[in-house]
């Protein structure tokens, strides 16, 4: 569960919007600061309800670095691992990233998960799933 928190909110900071960017700031070639704005919790049973970053346990900013393709918590947190970007892919003018992550050792918190960002705007959605559960993350991405 913390590292569908961990993704989810990674993934959020990217949503936080600067109007001074310039067109490229969002299509991989710079790293990017990703704010966590709404996050969507979802279950089987159809119930669904917004949850804060804090009370998924995740950090409120994020930082991608499409060099390294790893995601990790701005600023950094102590014992707590990147996240690694395993297909980037631009489509439509749209930047896609996907990839899944174990979550802790011997914890059954493991998710997959995909991020569209805007190329023109720099919003964000991002979509994670788990052991019956779903996230549906909403942010924007700031250039670094």
């Amino acid at each position: 569960m913390k590292t569908i928190q961990f993704v989810i909110l990674t993934f959020l900071c990217a949503y936080l919007v600067s109007t001074v960017s310039q067109a490229g700031d969002y299509d991989g070639s710079k790293p990017l600061i990703f704010s966590v704005k709404t996050v969507l919790e979802c279950t089987p049973n159809g119930e669904s309800h917004i949850v804060t970053a804090e009370e998924m346990e995740i950090p409120q900013f994020l930082m991608v670095d499409f060099k390294k393709m790893t995601i990790s918590p701005l600023p950094p947190i102590a014992g707590r691992r990147d996240t690694i970007i395993k297909r980037m892919e631009r489509i439509n003018g749209k930047l896609f990233l996907q990839g899944a992550d174990g979550g802790i050792e011997n914890v059954r918190d493991g998710v997959g998960w995909t991020a569209e960002i805007s190329e023109d705007t720099g919003r964000a959605v991002v979509t994670a799933s788990g052991d019956d559960v779903g996230f549906v993350i909403f942010g924007a991405c700031l250039p670094r």
